[in-house]
């Protein structure tokens, strides 16, 4: 299987079709979920007919090279969950999205801050990337320190969309961290 990126360690690889069973198993655990949909699974027919196609099409969007990747520890192979680099569909190429959802036996190891300082590197220096956001609920603390440890700042508050209105906390709205690549560089000297 072809590896996108490494990090100390995990190894980032793309999704493939046989992948829909690490996904569901990934938005089952209602503890994973609890800032996107209040603890509520997505559904295995929501993953397997409308989420992974999108991922793989995602990948020839974007000429493989952002997009939305499978984590998995080098030491052992188990799966951590998914990592992505990409551009809203439709926007600027130059302007990426980070994210990461991990299971929950990989929480608190320091993996997504881990992999995301590779995936910054990654889309500054080889990607053509100008600038990277990330977005959470505001009361998702584990998550903003992610963000601040990157060097990512605070840019603004954002409403909770719609239909994210019954999930804890979703009456403090959303943040956006950003975090361009002069900043970056500035803080790689």
């Amino acid at each position: 299987m072809t590896t996108y990126l490494e990090s100390e360690r995990l190894t980032l690889r793309p999704f493939a079709a046989a992948d829909a069973d690490l996904l569901i198993e990934l938005d089952s655990d209602p503890a994973v979920m609890r800032y996107l949909t209040g603890g509520a699974p997505t559904p295995p027919e929501e993953i397997r007919d409308l989420a992974l196609p999108s991922i793989l099409a995602g990948y020839e969007r974007w000429d493989h090279d952002l997009g939305l990747f499978a984590g998995h520890e080098k030491d052992g192979g188990a799966f951590v969950g998914w990592f992505c680099l990409r551009p809203l569909r439709g926007g600027p190429r130059e302007e990426a999205e980070l994210g990461y959802r991990l299971r929950r036996a990989a929480w608190d190891r320091g993996y997504a801050t881990e992999v995301s300082r590779a995936l910054l590197s990654k889309g500054f220096a080889e990607l053509g990337i100008r600038m990277v956001w990330a977005e959470t609920m505001t009361v998702n603390r584990p998550s903003r320190n992610v963000m601040e440890k990157l060097g990512m700042t605070l840019a603004k508050s954002i409403p909770t969309p719609d239909d994210m209105m019954a999930v804890e906390g979703s009456e403090h709205g959303g943040v956006r961290y950003e975090i361009t690549k002069e900043q970056w560089e500035r803080r790689q000297a």
